[in-house]
């Protein structure tokens, strides 16, 4: 018999989903709906979790046939302290950086432990550089950030700069927003055409 508490926070709304679009449309979600109700950054996210759902039973299907998924596991699963957080590649911490947003995987945190409520707009970025030392934010760690949210004075937030990306310390200074660095040896950027949050960090994660 399967055990629901194997089931990450995510898993279980990605279930729920599959469920009650099966119920009410009378087929399940394709990869490309699930990704875009859960706004994940490519359908392989979405791919992840349902293989995830399949290999601990809650999930089956026909291969080669499409929206073939059907629920296995029965309604009124309890909720769980894990929370699967998807990593969107790095960011640097230093001097910023064209990059683009690639899916590296997810990072399972418990949620009790880290005091934060993943959403959907939760996601992880592992750190490059040591701009952000005097945060004590150092190469290799994770960043929790949630995007959506209206970042303060102080925050650390990952950002595009004139398209250009970056993390750094949120400021105003006479009423206009900069990127602060936490290491003397980088300057503070000030935005010549777009400053663009993509999101303020929530938690730090530190893999020893």
């Amino acid at each position: 018999m399967t055990d629901p508490s194997q089931l990450t926070d995510r898993q279980r709304e990605v279930l729920e989903f599959i469920r009650e679009q099966s119920e009410t449309a009378g087929v399940p979600p394709s990869l490309r709906e699930i990704a875009r109700h859960f706004e994940f950054g490519s359908a392989n996210a979405a791919h992840a979790h349902v293989q995830a759902l399949r290999r601990k039973g809650h999930l089956q299907s026909h291969p080669g046939r499409a929206r073939s998924l059907r629920v296995t596991a029965p309604h009124g699963l309890p909720r769980g302290r894990i929370a699967d957080i998807p990593i969107y590649g790095s960011i640097p911490a230093g001097f910023a950086r064209d990059r683009e947003q690639e899916i590296k995987g997810c990072i399972s945190v418990d949620v009790n432990t880290l005091g934060i409520r993943p959403t959907a707009r939760t996601f992880a970025l592992q750190v490059r550089g040591d701009s952000m030392i005097g945060k004590h934010i150092v190469e290799g760690d994770y960043v929790i950030l949630e995007h959506g949210m209206t970042p303060r004075p102080g925050d650390v937030v990952a950002a595009l700069i004139d398209n250009e990306s970056t993390l750094k310390t949120f400021a105003l200074e006479r009423g206009k927003p900069v990127l602060r660095a936490e290491n003397p040896k980088y300057p503070r950027l000030i935005p010549a055409q777009e400053l663009v949050i993509q999101g303020v960090m929530v938690a730090l994660i530190r893999r020893m």
